[in-house]
Parts: C-alpha cells; sequence; structure tokens
C-alpha cells in the first residue's frame, strides 16, 4: 500500500512526532538521484537512505504508485510507475528526529498533435499569409519549441506556450511560393538532461499563388453574324500567374460556346466557332469570364444575328424569241431595299424594282443585277441576285463578221474569218459555185492558187438560214 495514498500528510505527522520525542541529531536523510527524467507512464526507482546509525523508520511520500523493492538496515528503494505528471516525492527517516528531503522528478512525453491549419485555396501573390500551427501536450514545455517551415526553410522559431500552444508567422505570398510547400514541427530538446533531440513534424500543405490582373478579358468578335453561319469568337487576356491554372467560359446569351485555350507564358486565348441559329435572331449578349484562384473578371460584347435571304430576282420568261417582251423583277425581305439593273440606268433603291424590254438579238446573254441592302446594327449588309436572259434569233452573216472578198498572195500563211451568229449557234459552210469545194474557215494554212474562186457561205439553224458570197483571190 503506497504510505503516500493513505497518508498524504504523513511528512506533518512526522515531524509532529519528532518534536515529541527526544532524539540523537544530527541523522541526515538523503535521497537518490536528486533529479530524474522520464517518458510519462515510465518508472523510476528511488533509494531513500539516513545516516542513522540506530534501525530508523524510513520511507517515501508521494501520490504515485510506489512499490518497495529492496533494503537494508538505513536504506530502501522504491519503484515509482505509471508516472503521469512531474512529481517532488519526500523521502523521510526519524531517528530519534525526523528529517526529510524531496527529488525532482520531470515526465516527459511528445506533442499527441502537431498541426498546420489549412491554407487558402489559392492565394494572392503581393498578399500577406498568415501561418499558424497548434500543437496539442508535449512536455516539459520549458524544452519545447515550435518550428514553421517553407519546404526545409526555417521561417519562425517560438516557445511552446499554452495548451494547445499555437505558433505564427506572416509571409508574403509570391509566385516561387506557387506549390511550395509548408509545414511545423516540435523540438522537445532534453539534450541537456542526458537523453536527445525528439522532433515531431506535421503534414505539409501546398499553397497555391495566383496573379489575376484587374483588367477585363478582350474579346474579338463580328458585331453582327448571319443566321445558319459559323462565326469566330477570340478572348485574350495577359498577366495570368499560373495562366494553364485558369478557366475561361464563353457564351452567348447563357450557351456555352466550349472554346479550345491555349496558353504563352502568362497569356491565354479562347478560341471558339459558332453557328449562328434562326432561333437567337436579334441582339445576343456575348461574354467572356476568366477566372482564376477564387477571383474572376468578364466582359460583354452585343452580337446580333440577322437573317437576310438573297434578293428574288426572276425573268418572266428566261428563254425568249425576239420581239417578245420581258418583264425582269427583284423583291427582298421586308426592311430590305433593292437596285436593278442590268444594261439600264440603276434606279434608286426601294423595296421593289422591275423594268420591262421588248428582247432584241442583242439582249441575248444579257445579265440582270439585283442588289439588296440591309441595315443590321448600324452597318449596311449586301445580297446580290443575277439572271441571264436568252433570246432566240436566226442566223447573221454581216459583212464585219465575214468580208465579201479576200485578196491573197499565193504562197502567204491566211486564216479564212467568216463568223455566223445566232441562238442557237447556225452551222456555216462554204462552197465554191461550180465544183461545191468547201473553203476551209478558222485555219491557218498557205495559200495556193486552188482556192481561188467565189464561194456562197451559208448560216443555217432551225430558226432560218442566211447566204452570203465571198470571194477569193489569189496573186
Amino acid at each position: 500500500m503506497a504510505l503516500g495514498t493513505a497518508r498524504p500528510a504523513l511528512p506533518a505527522l512526522l515531524a509532529l512526532i519528532g518534536a515529541l520525542l527526544p532524539g540523537l541529531g544530527g541523522a541526515q536523510t538523503s535521497v537518490h538521484p536528486l533529479e530524474a527524467i522520464i517518458p510519462r507512464g515510465g518508472s523510476v526507482q528511488v533509494n531513500c537512505s539516513t545516516s542513522c546509525d540506530h534501525r530508523p523508520f524510513l520511507g517515501l511520500e508521494t501520490q504515485l504508485t510506489k512499490k518497495e523493492v529492496a533494503q537494508g538496515d538505513n536504506w530502501k528503494i522504491f519503484e515509482l510507475s505509471g508516472v503521469q505528471e512531474d512529481s517532488t516525492p519526500i523521502c523521510f527517516s526519524y531517528c530519534q528526529a525526523q528529517t526529510m528531503v524531496s527529488m525532482s522528478l520531470t515526465v516527459y512525453w511528445f506533442p499527441e498533435r502537431v498541426e498546420l491549419a489549412p491554407l487558402p485555396r489559392w492565394q494572392p501573390v503581393g498578399e500577406n499569409l498568415i501561418l499558424r500551427c497548434q500543437v496539442a501536450g508535449g512536455a516539459p514545455r520549458t524544452n519545447l519549441t515550435v518550428v514553421l517551415l517553407r519546404g526545409e526553410e526555417e521561417l519562425s522559431r517560438q516557445p511552446a506556450v499554452g495548451e494547445p500552444a499555437e505558433a505564427t508567422v506572416t509571409v508574403l505570398a509570391g509566385r516561387d511560393d506557387h506549390l511550395a510547400n509548408f509545414s511545423c514541427r516540435t523540438e522537445l530538446d532534453l539534450r541537456s538532461r542526458g537523453l536527445g533531440l525528439f522532433q515531431n513534424s506535421s503534414a505539409p500543405r501546398q499553397l497555391r499563388t495566383f496573379v489575376l490582373p484587374a483588367i477585363h478579358p478582350n474579346l474579338a468578335t463580328p458585331s453582327v453574324v448571319e443566321a445558319g453561319t459559323e462565326w469566330p469568337v477570340n478572348c485574350t487576356m495577359d498577366g495570368l500567374f499560373p495562366a494553364s491554372e485558369a478557366e475561361v467560359r464563353l457564351e452567348l446569351s447563357g450557351r456555352n460556346l466550349h472554346p479550345t485555350v491555349t496558353h504563352n507564358n502568362d497569356s491565354l486565348l479562347a478560341t471558339a466557332h459558332d453557328k449562328a441559329n434562326m432561333e437567337e435572331e436579334g441582339t445576343q449578349q456575348l461574354s467572356c469570364v476568366v477566372t482564376l484562384g477564387h477571383q474572376s473578371r468578364s466582359w460583354q460584347e452585343n452580337v446580333t444575328i440577322y437573317s437576310f435571304p438573297a434578293p428574288n430576282l426572276t425573268l418572266s420568261e428566261p428563254e425568249v424569241s425576239e420581239q417578245t417582251v420581258v418583264t425582269v423583277e427583284c423583291e427582298a425581305q421586308a426592311g430590305a431595299l433593292v437596285m436593278l439593273s442590268g444594261g439600264v440606268p440603276a434606279r434608286l433603291p426601294g423595296p421593289r424594282a422591275q423594268l420591262q424590254l421588248n428582247a432584241s438579238a442583242e439582249d441575248n446573254g444579257r445579265i440582270f443585277f439585283c442588289s439588296a441592302l440591309l441595315e443590321v446594327a448600324g452597318q449596311v449588309l449586301h445580297k446580290n441576285q443575277t439572271r441571264e436572259l436568252r433570246v432566240l434569233y436566226g442566223p447573221r452573216l454581216d459583212k464585219r463578221d465575214c468580208l465579201g472578198n479576200w485578196t491573197w498572195q499565193e504562197g502567204s500563211q491566211q486564216t479564212l474569218t467568216c463568223q455566223a451568229w445566232g441562238n442557237p449557234v447556225p452551222e456555216l459552210k462554204c462552197r465554191r459555185k461550180g465544183d461545191n469545194a468547201l473553203l476551209p474557215i478558222g485555219d491557218l494554212r498557205p495559200v495556193t492558187r486552188e482556192v481561188a474562186g467565189t464561194y456562197l457561205c451559208q448560216a443555217r439553224s432551225p430558226r432560218g438560214e442566211v447566204t452570203r458570197e465571198v470571194v477569193v483571190n489569189v496573186i
């Protein structure tokens, strides 16, 4: 049974007994060791002895669990076990007088928790960051130090004060701190007590720093887009860090355009190609939002989506005979103006344009041109349409296209040119009077006497025929 537990007031009782009973005097009580340090929950043996020559009454007063493990005439050894905290056991003896002496028993133990407080998910570059380390437990506190670290670099060293102890340090976040590991550790330095230096470290925490300038992104996009066509969108922003971590969202009135994002140093480029829908006709808001860290920058532009089909250009008949009246008409959608031209002076723009003509051979192949104009968001847009008129007429052999008299030098290289006109294109043949010999037309060849003579050139088509006399002279 532990004496200290059964009779905690024993030293006072012994002193009272010593005062009442006469003693020899001069006897001393000793303890070994005078100081001891043990791990929490550990045990230690304490030797209590006295210089008394008579058989003394010897004991150890303590609140701790004790057990007498050995003894002699004037000494006893006690084992203290399960020690949880610092204590001051007292050895006492009574040798006709009471004497006592105390020892210092120190308990050491490592911190139960060493934790660096969570870091911000993102930390702006150039702003202060407070690192906090909490330490629960650990003793003796006079020998316990808290160290805050960036990687292996020591940022601060502080004594562990309070329970739990908290150590803080303020650092200015920079680009170099991006993806750096921060941690803290405790150092229990018992080297002066004959033990070692014991370290406990927290789990590291990684910091991510960023720079998002206080400017808006740049949007490059056409201000007007025709429905049904594909159009490009570019969004750029400079001065980002790290640019590869930035997120970009391109939207047209809430519809995600799913851009492709590329990075170059501190810049990014987001590109998208979208096809405008008829349902989105009108003014839409195009937005670009760049997010980095916990901050965002955005910009909006208006895009007008319009529908503007080409004008409707019609001929009353695309293919007519000579002297037929042809009506040409051009019409565009509501809100658009049209101009009609085709070999005649263009009239002023209007919602509808029309002209009539009496078709002649000269009108064959004539191109009529209609231009429609529509104003969209302050821009004048154009759409054009063309039509060709075909006029059917009989063969023609004009003097300017088929000369009536050729005089050539024998042996010279010559080409007989005789062009017949008509729609459909007539077939042309030139035969010499008398023997019906064909005159080669359109071929370059040497002139011989045999080609001399008078020829009848005949142009024939389903719409009629025409004849012209041609004389070839060879000298």
